[in-house]
């Protein structure tokens, strides 16, 4: 069964009146988590999307470079976008509910802020209102400012970059301390423990991006301890 599928019928509670926020109170353990992922994502890119004032056709078509969306499935996809953009629950409230169930792993929370990253810049611009609406779900996701300026360095051109918060380590780290931190990140983002702790196999793109940064930021620390 797809997760789309089972999206599908996640959402099917939705025909008694249930709203689509509630649907995450339902979904807390695995396999289900990779649905409530999905769905928060989307609802999420839904509420971001909104947010410069304009939902641009590129903001809607980065869905399929999140998210892997076969044509008989495009149906249950547009539904949930759809469904996120009626409902009169803030951005914040779905936050919340997602910070709840992930708050036993919180590499998870990262994973669902890159995609809501690519989907922020994916119009070519980078506005205020979605810095601002960026930097309210980092921080109910209980995400610190320094990572998340990390983030934003990973994806918006132009912003300041630290290859020392790339790796989540202080600027006087050793080389030997920044050697351990990049194994672990490297580690942290292989597929199949992005799948083990609730990313879904369709969204497993979101770790090459950050494989790319990671790998810089080592390279440019042992260049410069090295010099």
């Amino acid at each position: 069964m797809s997760i789309w599928t089972r999206i599908a019928d996640a959402l099917a509670a939705l025909a008694s009146g249930e709203a689509l926020s509630a649907i995450f109170e339902r979904l807390r353990a695995p396999p289900e988590r990779s649905v409530a992922f999905t769905i928060a994502v989307i609802a999420l890119g839904a509420k971001i999307a909104k947010a410069d004032g304009e939902v641009t056709r590129g903001e809607v078509a980065a869905f399929r470079e999140v998210f892997a969306i076969p044509p008989d499935e495009e149906a249950n996809a547009a539904r949930v976008y759809n469904l996120a953009r009626q409902d009169v629950a803030g951005f914040d409230a779905y936050a919340r509910k997602i910070r709840a169930m992930f708050r036993s792993d919180r590499r998870v929370l990262t994973d669902l802020m890159e995609g809501l990253f690519h989907i922020a810049l994916s119009d070519g611009a980078y506005h205020p209102q979605e810095e601002a609406f960026l930097a309210e779900v980092a921080a109910i996701f209980g995400i610190d400012a320094r990572a998340f300026r990390a983030l934003r360095a990973r994806f918006v051109a132009g912003a300041p970059h630290d290859p020392y918060a790339v790796l989540g380590i202080p600027a006087d780290a050793t080389l030997d301390q920044a050697r351990a931190a990049w194994k672990r990140l490297v580690r942290d983002s292989h597929p199949d423990r992005m799948i083990a702790r609730g990313v879904p196999e369709e969204a497993i793109r979101l770790a090459e991006r950050r494989l790319i940064a990671i790998n810089e930021a080592w390279e440019e620390i042992s260049t410069r301890q090295a010099a």
